[in-house]
């Protein structure tokens, strides 16, 4: 009697499970990660390609000797680490964004970067600054980074072409659909 409670008790558990997950807004985490890739390739890019850092063992081998290697300091993992840390503020720089033509809905950098020509801004009128949308992208950015942060680093660090692709769409599957992530964010 006891054992077919306790199945019922699961059965009925598991139900509720099942119906209560929490699906992800596609348009969200898309632009998220889509956006991540965007803000890493950008702060890689500032740094000075000459800089470099010591990696590897900084133990002496029997000879007198270390072993260590210099890499270049933009695509180490300690530097993109540090990137990472601070990345998801930055999606305060970003808002929904309706295309009028198209009608896509998505998030879109509206603030210009230091040095940006102010002529390239976008239209502010097709953007959504109020709402439950606004802090929406930043805490997604937060979520996106803390379960692909391994593979965040392990791309930039081998230069990867068009992380974008493969990272939003093969790794995690944010961008399904073709239409889904913009070369421009």
């Amino acid at each position: 009697m006891a054992s077919w409670v306790v199945r019922l008790c699961v059965l009925l558990l598991t139900v509720v499970i099942s119906c209560c997950k929490a699906k992800r807004d596609a348009v969200l985490y898309c632009s998220a990660c889509s956006a991540i890739v965007e803000e890493m390739s950008y702060s890689i890019s500032q740094v000075d390609p000459k800089k470099t850092i010591n990696v590897g063992s900084f133990r002496l081998s029997p000879d007198g000797s270390m072993q260590d290697k210099k890499v270049p300091l933009a695509r180490s993992e300690m530097h993109l680490s540090d990137l990472l840390d601070g990345l998801c503020d930055r999606m305060n720089d970003y808002a929904l964004h309706n295309d009028p033509d198209s009608g896509e809905k998505r998030y879109r950098r509206f603030a210009p970067r230091e040095g940006q020509d102010m002529t390239d801004l976008p239209d502010f009128k097709h953007f959504k600054f109020e709402g439950p949308e606004a802090n929406a992208l930043k805490f997604a950015c937060e979520t996106v980074r803390e379960e692909l942060e391994d593979d965040i680093i392990s791309l930039f660090q081998k230069d990867s072409q068009d992380v974008q692709q493969q990272l939003c769409r093969n790794i995690s599957g944010y961008c399904r659909d073709g239409g889904s992530v913009k070369e421009e964010l």
